[in-house]
């Protein structure tokens, strides 16, 4: 489940840098893969900044690099439970990739917003290392995958990286997109 990321740079870093109030600037990279470099949206003393972290995190007892956490239950795993509640991060995106079909027959598509909003998907850092939440598929993305990326809206940026109350909680339990455009990559 959204093992790559799609970033151009532009119009993203315009679009963000709008949203959040300050100057985002990240490198185009049509294929992000786990363990690369992320720029994301985090908090530090009350202001949105920008950060890099790497993408995925190993564990001493995992067996491989984790990239996702689910959302429903982040909040009461070990390894999670603080940087749920004390580093949430937002990485803006152009969109993702899911691969489907038979194993020897697979199709790449691409999952984006659209061209005037950027994808906006929640994360949470752990150090320097940052994994992706994922949510139950909605109606339109099942046929390619169960799980989905949880997106954040516009206008939920400040409650997600920086609400103290409950109101980040809620997020957590928002129902996915609906509205994403999907195109099939050569």
């Amino acid at each position: 489940m959204c093992g790559r990321l799609n970033i151009i740079d532009d119009p993203l870093t315009r679009l963000v840098s709008q949203i959040a109030g300050i100057r985002f600037t990240t490198k185009s990279n049509s294929n992000l893969c786990p363990t690369d470099s992320v720029s994301v949206l985090a908090t530090a003393q009350g202001r949105i900044t920008q950060r890099t972290l790497s993408w995925g995190i190993k564990p001493h007892w995992a067996q491989r690099l984790i990239i996702n956490a689910q959302a429903e239950t982040a909040a009461i795993k070990p390894t999670f439970k603080q940087a749920i509640h004390q580093n949430r991060v937002i990485i803006p995106c152009s969109g993702w990739y899911e691969w489907t079909g038979e194993k020897n027959h697979k199709e790449k598509y691409l999952f984006r917003v659209d061209d005037s909003h950027p994808t906006l998907m929640a994360g949470i850092a752990l150090g320097e290392h940052l994994v992706t939440l994922t949510t139950q598929a909605n109606e339109r993305y099942r046929q390619y995958h169960h799980r989905m990326p949880l997106l954040v809206q516009e206008e939920d940026v400040f409650d997600w990286l920086g609400s103290a109350d409950s109101k980040w909680v809620d997020l957590l339990k928002s129902s996915p997109a609906s509205h994403l455009l999907v195109t099939r990559c050569a």
